[in-house]
């Protein structure tokens, strides 16, 4: 059996009408559930500035104040883009992908715990730490054991690419 080779056009094209039945011509459907989370007041303003452009079915969120380390998943409080309170369980309810956004001072507590919820849950995660190398290494530290995708001193431009890419 001789090998034919694979060109270029062939996978970019379907190149007679019998191929053609095979190709998807429709759209697809975007993200029904991100939830993107500022960890830190660094990163509130970060989600803040994001959260106005327009999106999907994502919802911006900030922890709306510290969370204890012995506390369970129904003790971050969290606050939506407009103000309105909200907690982690409801967030989670319909979500699929949990994005954590941190700067210098991220609340490690609050990512163990969103960390652990989305693990139960099969609930993808992904951590952004945005600011210079030298000072973001206890934030790095602290998101690492909690994001299966951690990207280090991005800027605030990656958050939406990342947003963007996931198609929320």
């Amino acid at each position: 059996m001789s090998m034919r080779p694979i060109l270029g056009s062939s996978c970019a094209r379907a190149a007679s009408a019998a191929e053609m039945r095979y190709r998807i011509d429709r759209p697809i459907r975007g993200r029904q559930g991100a939830r993107i989370v500022g960890l830190d007041p660094g990163a509130d303003a970060i989600v803040d500035r994001i959260s106005q452009q327009h999106w999907g079915h994502a919802r911006f969120l900030a922890l709306a104040g510290p969370v204890g380390d012995t506390d369970g998943s129904e003790s971050v409080p969290l606050r939506d883009s407009s103000g309105q309170p909200s907690n982690l369980l409801a967030e989670l309810t319909d979500a699929d992908v949990v994005i954590m956004v941190a700067t210098t001072g991220a609340d490690a507590a609050a990512a163990t715990i969103i960390g652990a919820a989305c693990t139960v849950r099969a609930i993808m995660t992904a951590g952004l730490v945005i600011g210079e190398h030298a000072r973001i290494g206890p934030t790095v530290a602290a998101l690492r054991p909690h994001a299966r995708v951690l990207m280090v001193g991005g800027e605030e431009r990656d958050v939406v690419d990342l947003l963007t890419a996931l198609r929320a």
